[in-house]
């Protein structure tokens, strides 16, 4: 049992690399081992960290942001809420009001400086985070409401749940624009999943650019690794970047993939490959 404190992201520049298939299976072997454990499913428009964890979920919250509501009674059409929303979500025409909630990211500065005091704040659901346990995990994930499209603000509300102590794996959204920053930030350690082609190279680039811009430590994982060449491989050496495992294209691993279960527990030899990398990620933030 070890009960060192440490947040690891898991990341990828593109969706479909393997980063939840990396993070279920580090979550579920650091558990069987004695650690302690939350697994956070910040990939909040299609969060699949469930369906390997099957965890029980025991509680649900919803996320909501303020949004601006006018009344037209007390407003005198000034526009010094349209001048201040740099979102654009309140526009005057011919002294009425309009506000688009879609656009709004609940700041609140429309109601502050409203001389008339006729804006108020009203709740606007965003999704939920769900919590509860699974094979001794703490499991924590947001769902973003259909049709919404703000997952940052939910993203926080998932990363401000997790525990205090223990290891905390961040299974983040795939990219690198502001959703992938907010799950990823503040934490001791990114470890970026790949793939060796053309795509993977280039998705790599853009996310490597973005981590090292937020000071943050960072290594490699090659998924499916003898499938391309080796341009993702040349590309780490040249930048300095440590690969700390590369992973075959494995029929039996895929198989279990397709059912739902874990490589640590279904496929010989992937448990003692897992602890091979956590050992190298451990050794990676010792540094």
């Amino acid at each position: 049992m070890n009960n060192t404190n440490l947040t690891i992201a898991i990341a990828s520049g593109k969706g479909g690399t393997g980063k939840t298939f990396i993070a279920t299976n580090l979550a579920a072997l650091l558990a069987a081992n004695g650690d302690e454990v939350a697994y956070l499913d910040c990939d909040v428009e299609e969060p699949n960290g469930h369906i390997f964890l099957q965890p029980k979920i025991e509680r649900s919250d919803t996320v909501s942001i303020p949004i601006p509501q006018v009344d037209e009674e007390k407003c005198t059409g000034c526009g010094k809420c349209r001048d201040i929303c740099e979102e654009k979500a309140i526009i005057l025409i011919k002294e009425n009001v309009l506000v688009f909630p879609e656009l709004c990211n609940g700041c609140g500065g429309c109601w502050r400086v409203c001389p008339e005091d006729a804006i108020s704040e009203v709740p606007h659901e965003l999704g939920v985070v769900e919590r509860g346990h699974a094979r001794g995990i703490t499991f924590i994930q947001g769902r973003m409401k259909i049709a919404e499209a703000r997952a940052t603000p939910l993203i926080g509300e998932v990363r401000k749940r997790a525990p205090a102590d223990g290891i905390v794996l961040v299974d983040a959204p795939p990219g690198t624009s502001c959703p992938v920053i907010e799950a990823v930030k503040r934490s001791d350690f990114v470890l970026m999943v790949t793939e060796p082609t053309p795509f993977g190279l280039s998705d790599l680039r853009m996310a490597v650019e973005v981590l090292r811009k937020l000071g943050l430590p960072l290594a490699v994982v090659i998924n499916r690794a003898d499938i391309g060449d080796d341009a993702v491989k040349r590309y780490c050496e040249e930048e300095g970047i440590r690969v700390l495992a590369e992973i075959p294209d494995d029929r039996a691993v895929a198989e279990a993939y397709s059912r739902g279960e874990l490589a640590v527990e279904a496929v010989s030899g992937y448990a003692e490959r897992f602890g091979e990398l956590f050992a190298r990620i451990r050794q990676e933030v010792a540094a």
